[in-house]
């Protein structure tokens, strides 16, 4: 198989305008890159290889006439928790759906930049866990070492694009989603401002926590997606106004106070960082203060903020297993989720929403003393595969609870944050570092982001690819 191309978002849409190249000739290779690592990685779920082929025709002739779009002609991929025209969502769900008959609103934008959509990525399911598998599809495996996850629940999307498979991908992050496989397998990865992103059809995504987001090797192929999927539909509830990412991932960040924050919320787990992820981030900080920042240890006054996430996590799972047609084929740990889901919904959920302004007023207060919160993205390096098998639902969450505590806050808090490659463990796994900020503040920590990789030139370190051949997707 090829040895994947890395050559970023931003670059092969610069390729594509200047006629170096077709995009059936970047479709072909995307497609016969996904068809010989899918025994290995097991990254997506559904290949559109001949509507992608056709999409690319349809770029090239838009193309040769001129006409010029962001992402005319790339090839990307899209989580299967967002719809796709013609495929079904099965959002790593087992059993049948019926096709979407509309894109999802994201896609939809992406679309409309001009980018050729080669399939759905794989996510656990529902989306609820930081490990990406399940016996709908079997297991999604890191780029980095096959023996380990690459997260969730954008696992796919984020072992699709480490890989090299495509230059980017969309993701979705309701606990950390986004920036867990992007610390786990070396990429960046944003979760934007609640409302940046539709989730239409959905309107307010578990329970406001989810939000959808790129993964990307670079900071400005992520602004560039960003860029182009952002904006609301119609119908959304949440619409803040637009940002330019791509300008901020050029535009110096200028000096900043970023609090380090090592101490995470209360999880009753006695969650704390894995010394090589500790080493990681401090070397993270110790480049952050090189640059001329001024950072210290602080931590935002977090309070009992988990006692307004399990509420609408739970909630926001048994609203949408709830939709599925077969719900005795879903996992026993979903349908756990589900009933404790029902208990804690209507009264109580409001309760727990009602709670985010003050919320925003105790946690936000860091934010009177430092521009940027700096932590770990997750407490350990990627778990191995099937670490989670055979877990009950308490277990399962108070395993990932220790691992995964610093991501889901932000969900809460419905503000922007940043996971920026932070190096590797003596055994070669990725861990990252989170670039965290207050409502609306996606430009400064994409700033930030930008000038932290020229200065670690992390893009440069890739995966070997995994060594399966198959027979070239027919052109």
């Amino acid at each position: 198989m090829s040895t994947g191309d890395y050559t970023g978002l931003t670059e092969q849409a610069r390729r594509l305008r200047e006629g170096e190249v077709t995009s059936r000739e970047l479709v072909v290779d995307a497609l016969e890159r996904i068809e010989a690592s899918q025994p290995v990685l097991n990254a997506f779920r559904h290949v559109r290889a001949e509507a992608a082929l056709a999409d690319a025709d349809d770029a090239d002739r838009r193309l040769a006439s001129g006409e010029r779009l962001p992402l005319l002609g790339v090839p990307m991929a899209v989580k299967d928790d967002t719809d796709v025209a013609g495929l079904p969502t099965l959002f790593g769900c087992q059993g049948e759906v019926a096709p979407a008959s509309v894109d999802g609103e994201p896609v939809r934008r992406l679309r409309e930049a001009g980018a050729v959509i080669v399939g759905k990525t794989n996510s656990c399911e529902l989306g609820q866990w930081a490990f990406t598998e399940g016996p709908a599809f079997g297991a999604t495996r890191n780029p980095w070492s096959h023996g380990h996850t690459p997260g969730g629940s954008s696992g796919g999307s984020a072992a699709a694009v480490a890989a090299g498979l495509v230059p980017a991908a969309l993701g979705s992050d309701g606990a950390g989603s986004i920036r867990i496989p992007a610390a786990w397998t070396h990429l960046v990865g944003i979760k934007p401002q609640r409302g940046r992103v539709s989730v239409h059809p959905h309107i307010d995504a578990f329970q406001g926590l989810a939000v959808n987001g790129p993964l990307a090797r670079t900071v400005a192929d992520a602004a560039l997606l960003l860029d182009a999927v952002q904006g609301p539909h119609p119908e959304d509830l949440h619409r803040p106004e637009a940002v330019d990412a791509s300008a901020a991932a050029r535009r110096e960040p200028g000096r900043l106070r970023i609090a380090l924050a090592w101490r995470p919320p209360l999880t009753l787990t006695g969650a704390k960082p894995h010394p090589e992820v500790r080493r990681a981030v401090s070397e993270v900080a110790d480049a952050l203060a090189r640059l001329g920042h001024d950072v210290e240890e602080a931590r935002p006054r977090y309070g009992l903020i988990g006692l307004g996430f399990v509420p609408r996590g739970t909630t926001g799972v048994s609203e949408i297993a709830a939709l599925h047609p077969e719900p005795a084929l879903l996992d026993p740990r979903t349908r756990t989720a589900m009933r404790n889901g029902k208990l804690l919904g209507g009264r109580i959920v409001r309760a727990a929403r009602a709670r985010e302004v003050r919320q925003h007023q105790r946690i936000g207060a860091i934010f009177d003393t430092y521009d940027v919160v700096l932590t770990p993205t997750t407490a350990v390096p990627p778990p191995a595969i099937g670490t989670f098998d055979g877990l009950g639902a308490w277990r399962t969450n108070s395993i990932m609870a220790a691992a995964c505590p610093y991501a889901w806050p932000w969900n809460v808090l419905g503000w922007p944050g940043v996971n920026v490659p932070a190096g590797f463990t003596s055994g070669g796994l990725p861990v990252g570092a989170q670039l965290l900020g207050p409502a609306g503040g996606e430009e400064r920590l994409i700033s930030l982001a930008a000038q932290l990789e020229d200065a670690l030139r992390w893009y440069e370190h890739h995966p070997s690819p995994p060594t399966v051949r198959s027979a070239p997707v027919e052109q």
